[in-house]
Protein backbone atom coordinates (compact mmCIF):
# COMPACT_ATOMS: atom_id res chain seq x y z
CA UNK A 1 0.00 0.00 0.00
CA UNK A 2 1.32 3.23 -0.84
CA UNK A 3 1.63 6.05 1.59
CA UNK A 4 -1.32 7.74 -0.92
CA UNK A 5 -3.33 5.04 -0.68
CA UNK A 6 -3.34 5.52 3.53
CA UNK A 7 -4.45 9.07 3.35
CA UNK A 8 -8.06 9.68 3.09
CA UNK A 9 -9.56 11.96 0.32
CA UNK A 10 -10.28 15.31 1.63
CA UNK A 11 -13.95 16.17 2.39
CA UNK A 12 -15.24 17.78 -0.78
CA UNK A 13 -12.12 16.22 -3.28
CA UNK A 14 -12.54 14.43 -6.67
CA UNK A 15 -10.97 11.60 -4.94
CA UNK A 16 -13.65 11.04 -2.50
CA UNK A 17 -16.54 12.09 -5.45
CA UNK A 18 -14.46 8.89 -6.87
CA UNK A 19 -14.52 6.49 -4.14
CA UNK A 20 -18.30 7.31 -3.20
CA UNK A 21 -19.43 6.93 -7.18
CA UNK A 22 -17.02 5.36 -9.14
CA UNK A 23 -18.68 1.63 -8.92
CA UNK A 24 -22.44 3.13 -9.73
CA UNK A 25 -20.89 5.07 -12.19
CA UNK A 26 -19.10 1.57 -14.08
CA UNK A 27 -22.34 -0.54 -13.26
CA UNK A 28 -24.53 2.48 -15.50
CA UNK A 29 -21.58 1.75 -18.46
CA UNK A 30 -21.35 -1.18 -18.03
CA UNK A 31 -25.08 -2.19 -18.10
CA UNK A 32 -25.29 -0.62 -21.74
CA UNK A 33 -21.99 -1.23 -22.93
CA UNK A 34 -21.47 -4.50 -22.01
CA UNK A 35 -17.72 -4.80 -22.12
CA UNK A 36 -15.27 -3.59 -18.97
CA UNK A 37 -12.70 -1.74 -20.79
CA UNK A 38 -15.71 0.24 -22.64
CA UNK A 39 -17.21 1.34 -19.56
CA UNK A 40 -13.84 1.36 -17.37
CA UNK A 41 -13.75 4.29 -20.19
CA UNK A 42 -17.03 6.15 -20.09
CA UNK A 43 -16.60 6.40 -16.30
CA UNK A 44 -13.29 8.16 -16.49
CA UNK A 45 -14.86 10.41 -19.35
CA UNK A 46 -17.75 11.39 -16.72
CA UNK A 47 -14.55 12.18 -14.01
CA UNK A 48 -12.09 13.78 -16.38
CA UNK A 49 -15.25 16.40 -17.61
CA UNK A 50 -15.91 17.37 -13.96
CA UNK A 51 -12.21 17.75 -13.59
CA UNK A 52 -12.11 19.94 -16.40
CA UNK A 53 -14.58 22.57 -15.50
CA UNK A 54 -13.34 21.87 -11.74
CA UNK A 55 -17.50 21.62 -11.16
CA UNK A 56 -16.93 18.68 -8.92
CA UNK A 57 -17.44 20.84 -5.82
CA UNK A 58 -20.33 22.85 -7.32
CA UNK A 59 -22.33 19.77 -7.35
CA UNK A 60 -26.02 19.60 -5.54
CA UNK A 61 -26.25 15.82 -6.63
CA UNK A 62 -23.18 14.59 -7.54
CA UNK A 63 -24.80 10.98 -8.32
CA UNK A 64 -27.20 12.05 -10.51
CA UNK A 65 -24.88 14.33 -12.23
CA UNK A 66 -22.19 11.88 -12.76
CA UNK A 67 -24.67 8.99 -13.55
CA UNK A 68 -26.27 11.68 -16.81
CA UNK A 69 -22.53 11.94 -17.68
CA UNK A 70 -21.65 8.38 -18.21
CA UNK A 71 -25.30 7.00 -19.45
CA UNK A 72 -24.69 9.53 -22.29
CA UNK A 73 -21.19 8.10 -22.46
CA UNK A 74 -22.20 5.00 -22.76
CA UNK A 75 -24.71 5.24 -25.09
CA UNK A 76 -22.26 7.36 -27.64
CA UNK A 77 -19.99 4.39 -27.40
CA UNK A 78 -22.40 1.55 -27.85
CA UNK A 79 -24.02 3.26 -31.07
CA UNK A 80 -20.32 3.74 -32.36
CA UNK A 81 -19.75 0.36 -31.41
CA UNK A 82 -22.27 -0.99 -32.82
CA UNK A 83 -22.31 0.55 -36.63
CA UNK A 84 -18.18 -0.68 -36.32
CA UNK A 85 -19.51 -4.28 -35.98
CA UNK A 86 -22.08 -3.79 -38.41
CA UNK A 87 -18.98 -3.55 -41.01
CA UNK A 88 -17.58 -6.56 -39.55
CA UNK A 89 -18.21 -9.75 -41.50
CA UNK A 90 -18.13 -12.78 -39.58
CA UNK A 91 -17.53 -16.29 -41.24
CA UNK A 92 -18.85 -18.81 -39.21
CA UNK A 93 -18.81 -22.67 -39.40
CA UNK A 94 -21.83 -25.10 -40.09
CA UNK A 95 -21.48 -26.96 -37.25
CA UNK A 96 -21.48 -25.69 -33.78
CA UNK A 97 -18.46 -24.69 -32.10
CA UNK A 98 -17.17 -25.28 -28.27
CA UNK A 99 -18.47 -22.12 -27.54
CA UNK A 100 -21.65 -22.88 -28.54
CA UNK A 101 -21.95 -26.36 -26.82
CA UNK A 102 -21.19 -24.84 -23.72
CA UNK A 103 -23.48 -21.72 -24.01
CA UNK A 104 -26.51 -24.70 -24.20
CA UNK A 105 -25.52 -26.13 -21.23
CA UNK A 106 -25.11 -22.96 -19.40
CA UNK A 107 -28.66 -22.01 -18.16
CA UNK A 108 -27.09 -18.46 -16.74
CA UNK A 109 -25.22 -18.13 -20.20
CA UNK A 110 -28.28 -18.24 -22.08
CA UNK A 111 -30.30 -15.90 -19.87
CA UNK A 112 -27.49 -13.10 -20.43
CA UNK A 113 -27.70 -13.82 -23.70
CA UNK A 114 -31.98 -13.63 -23.74
CA UNK A 115 -31.72 -10.48 -21.84
CA UNK A 116 -28.84 -8.70 -24.54
CA UNK A 117 -31.37 -9.82 -27.46
CA UNK A 118 -34.46 -7.36 -25.50
CA UNK A 119 -34.81 -4.10 -27.21
CA UNK A 120 -32.94 -1.18 -25.70
CA UNK A 121 -36.56 0.46 -24.49
CA UNK A 122 -36.93 -2.79 -22.04
CA UNK A 123 -33.44 -4.03 -21.95
CA UNK A 124 -31.90 -0.90 -20.42
CA UNK A 125 -34.33 -0.05 -17.55
CA UNK A 126 -34.02 -3.76 -16.47
CA UNK A 127 -30.29 -3.93 -16.39
CA UNK A 128 -29.94 -0.74 -14.43
CA UNK A 129 -32.51 -1.96 -12.21
CA UNK A 130 -30.54 -5.06 -11.76
CA UNK A 131 -27.53 -3.19 -10.63
CA UNK A 132 -29.28 -2.62 -7.22
CA UNK A 133 -27.76 0.89 -7.06
CA UNK A 134 -30.24 2.75 -8.63
CA UNK A 135 -34.25 3.45 -7.88
CA UNK A 136 -36.99 3.67 -9.93
CA UNK A 137 -37.73 6.93 -9.63
CA UNK A 138 -33.62 8.27 -10.16
CA UNK A 139 -33.79 5.60 -13.82
CA UNK A 140 -36.49 7.44 -14.77
CA UNK A 141 -34.75 10.46 -14.05
CA UNK A 142 -31.68 8.87 -16.34
CA UNK A 143 -33.85 7.85 -18.98
CA UNK A 144 -35.96 11.04 -19.00
CA UNK A 145 -39.13 8.97 -19.11
CA UNK A 146 -42.12 9.02 -16.64
CA UNK A 147 -41.55 6.20 -13.41
CA UNK A 148 -44.53 4.51 -14.71
CA UNK A 149 -43.17 3.79 -18.10
CA UNK A 150 -40.01 2.42 -16.10
CA UNK A 151 -41.97 0.04 -14.00
CA UNK A 152 -44.10 -1.11 -17.10
CA UNK A 153 -40.57 -1.84 -19.59
CA UNK A 154 -38.91 -3.59 -16.27
CA UNK A 155 -42.27 -5.64 -15.88
CA UNK A 156 -42.40 -6.16 -19.54
CA UNK A 157 -38.79 -7.01 -20.20
CA UNK A 158 -39.34 -9.91 -17.02
CA UNK A 159 -42.24 -10.98 -18.60
CA UNK A 160 -40.93 -11.72 -21.67
CA UNK A 161 -37.41 -13.63 -20.31
CA UNK A 162 -40.02 -15.46 -18.16
CA UNK A 163 -41.74 -16.61 -21.32
CA UNK A 164 -38.81 -17.85 -23.20
CA UNK A 165 -36.99 -19.40 -20.34
CA UNK A 166 -40.45 -21.85 -19.67
CA UNK A 167 -40.55 -22.50 -23.32
CA UNK A 168 -36.37 -23.36 -22.89
CA UNK A 169 -37.22 -25.61 -20.38
CA UNK A 170 -40.18 -27.55 -21.93
CA UNK A 171 -37.60 -28.22 -25.00
CA UNK A 172 -34.71 -29.31 -22.63
CA UNK A 173 -37.27 -31.87 -21.13
CA UNK A 174 -37.91 -32.97 -24.62
CA UNK A 175 -41.51 -31.87 -23.95
CA UNK A 176 -43.43 -30.23 -27.66
CA UNK A 177 -43.92 -26.65 -27.22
Amino acid sequence: MDAEDAVPPESGSLAELVAAHGRVLYRIAFAVLRRPDAAEDAVQQAFLEICRNQRWQQLDDARAYLAQIVWRAAIREHKRHQRESELTVEIRSPRPGPEKQILDQQMDDWLHKQIDALPDALRLPLALLATGDLKLVEIARLLDLPEGTVRRRVHEARARLRTQMETRKGVDRGQMV
